[in-house]
C-alpha cells in the first residue's frame, strides 16, 4: 500500500501519475503476494478484536478480496461487509451476500451512511495527503464500543528490501528500493507514519489502543511482491533516473535465479475503541 499496499490509496495522484494503480496487470500480483505476506497478521488482529456474527464491517481501500471475504465468513448472512475504493475494480468479485461494494475516496468524501462495529485499513493511510482529516472520518464511521483497525507500514523504520546487504545483487535491489520509496514521497506517502499509529488513533478519540508490528524477512511471497511491484513502477524508475533498464533487467534476473532474502518494511497494526462519546 503497500509498503505497498494491495489497493489504490485515496487521494493519491490521478491518471498517469498514479504509481500503483489497480487497472495495471502487475496490481493483481501485487495483492496475492500482499495477502500471503500479511493476510495471517490481519486475520489474527481481527479474531482478537473479535468480529462476530451479524457485525457490521467497513474495509477501507479493500483493494483486493482476501480480507473482505474473511470479514464476510465472521458476520455472516445477518451482518455487513462495506468493501469501498477509488478502484474497485478487483474487489467486484467479493460483492453479494453481506459484501456491498462501492467507490470511495476516504480522504475527500464523507464517511458512508450507517455506522460500523468494525473499521480497518491496511496500507491505506500512509498514501492518502489528508491522512488526519480520513483518520477522524474512520472514527465519526464506527459506533459507539466500536473498534477501529489499521495497519501501515513504516519503509523509514527499516528502509532496506536486503537488510543483509553482503554483495552487489543485493546493493542494486536496495538502490531500487531507495528509488522506489522517492518515488513514494514525491507522490505524498508519509514513510514514517506507522510508527505514530498509536498516538494518532489516542488523539482521534480513541480508547484502549493497542499496537504491535510485524515484519518478515525473507519469503516467497516478498519475492514475487518484489517483482512485481518493480515490474508496474519500471517507467516511472527510469523516466525519473532512478534506474536503468538495464539495472532493473539485472534486478529481475537475480531475483528469478537467487536467493535474496528479500525483507519488507515493518507493518504497525494499532487499533482503539470509541467510547460512549468523543471529545
Amino acid at each position: 500500500m503497500t509498503a505497498d499496499r494491495p489497493s489504490r490509496p485515496a487521494t493519491a495522484p490521478t491518471g498517469n501519475d498514479y504509481l500503483l494503480a489497480n487497472a495495471q496487470p502487475e496490481a493483481g500480483e501485487r495483492f496475492d503476494a500482499l495477502s500471503a505476506l500479511f493476510d495471517a497478521s490481519t486475520f489474527r488482529h481481527l479474531d482478537e478484536i473479535g468480529v462476530a456474527e451479524g457485525d457490521h464491517c467497513w474495509e477501507v481501500g479493500a483493494g483486493g478480496t482476501s480480507v473482505v471475504r474473511r470479514l464476510a465468513e465472521r458476520v455472516g448472512p445477518g451482518g455487513r461487509v462495506l468493501a469501498t475504493d477509488i478502484d474497485t475494480s478487483r474487489v467486484q468479485a467479493a460483492a453479494g451476500g453481506p459484501v456491498e461494494v462501492m467507490r470511495h475516496d476516504v480522504g475527500a468524501d464523507a464517511p458512508p451512511e450507517g455506522v460500523f462495529d468494525l473499521v480497518h485499513a491496511r496500507l491505506v493511510l500512509v498514501h492518502v495527503a489528508q491522512r488526519q482529516q480520513a483518520l477522524a472520518a474512520l472514527v465519526q464511521a464506527l459506533r459507539p464500543g466500536g473498534v477501529l483497525l489499521v495497519e501501515d507500514a513504516d519503509p523509514a523504520l527499516q528502509p532496506l528490501i536486503c537488510p543483509d546487504e553482503h554483495g552487489p545483487a543485493q546493493q542494486l535491489a536496495n538502490r531500487l528500493r531507495r528509488g522506489f520509496r522517492t518515488l513514494l514521497a514525491e507522490r505524498g506517502a508519509d514513510l514514517a507514519y506507522g510508527r505514530t499509529l498509536p498516538r494518532a488513533l489516542r488523539e482521534a478519540g480513541l480508547v484502549d489502543v493497542v499496537a504491535d508490528a510485524y515484519f518478515p524477512l525473507t519469503s516467497p511471497a516478498a519475492t514475487a511482491l518484489e517483482d512485481a511491484t518493480v515490474r508496474q513502477i519500471r517507467e516511472r524508475l527510469v523516466a525519473r533516473g532512478l534506474a536503468t533498464d538495464a539495472e532493473i533487467d539485472t534486478h529481475l534476473h537475480h531475483l528469478a535465479t537467487e536467493p535474496m532474502d528479500l525483507a519488507t518494511a515493518p507493518m504497525v497494526s494499532a487499533w482503539g475503541r470509541r467510547p460512549a462519546t468523543i471529545g
